[in-house]
C-alpha cells in the first residue's frame, strides 16, 4: 500500500500540469497529471504535498487546500491512497522537472489531453468545488471498470 499526494495548482483558469514522459518504469507514463509523489517516513500529507511540488516546480506553496482522497485499486499496481490537494498561492521560480515537461494548461482544454479516465472525474469534482470527498477507482490494465463516489457507484 502506498501514499501519495498530488496537487493541481490554479492560475486563474489555468492548472500547472506535468506531462510524465521521462521516468523509467512509470505508470503515469506520456499522462498529463498534477504533481505530488510518494510519501516520506514520518510525513504528513502536507509534508509530503510541500516537498514534493517544491521538488517538482521550485514553488513553494503558501495557500492550498486538501480536496479529498482518491482510492486507487489495480490489478498491476499496488493500491494507492492520493491524497488530492489544489493550491492558488506559491512564491518562488518554477524549473524544470526531472519527471516530465510542466505547462499551464486552460481547464477547459483538460479533457483532450491523455489523462487517467478516473482523473477526469475527479477533475469535474475539483471544477464543481465539490466538498471534500472520497473517491474509489478500480482499474485493469488502463481500463477503468469501478468508480465509487462516498460509498456510491459512478461507473
Amino acid at each position: 500500500m502506498i501514499n501519495t499526494t498530488l496537487c493541481y495548482l490554479e492560475r486563474g483558469e489555468e492548472y500547472l500540469m506535468l506531462h510524465r514522459t521521462k521516468k523509467e518504469n512509470d505508470l503515469n507514463h506520456d499522462k498529463w497529471i498534477g504533481v505530488g509523489g510518494k510519501f516520506q517516513d514520518k510525513e504528513s500529507p502536507e509534508d509530503c504535498l510541500l516537498r514534493e511540488t517544491w521538488e517538482e516546480t521550485g514553488l513553494t506553496l503558501t495557500s492550498y487546500r486538501y480536496r479529498g482522497l482518491v482510492t486507487f485499486i489495480s490489478n498491476l499496481w499496488p493500491t494507492e491512497y492520493m491524497h488530492l490537494f489544489t493550491a492558488d498561492g506559491w512564491t518562488g521560480e518554477p524549473h524544470p522537472c526531472d519527471e516530465g515537461e510542466l505547462a499551464w494548461i486552460k481547464k477547459a482544454d483538460l479533457l483532450s489531453l491523455p489523462l487517467w479516465k478516473g482523473d477526469q472525474i475527479f477533475l469535474d469534482l475539483l471544477d464543481r468545488n465539490t466538498p471534500f470527498f472520497s473517491l474509489k477507482l478500480q482499474y485493469e490494465g488502463d481500463d477503468l471498470v469501478l468508480a465509487v463516489l462516498n460509498g456510491e457507484r459512478i461507473v
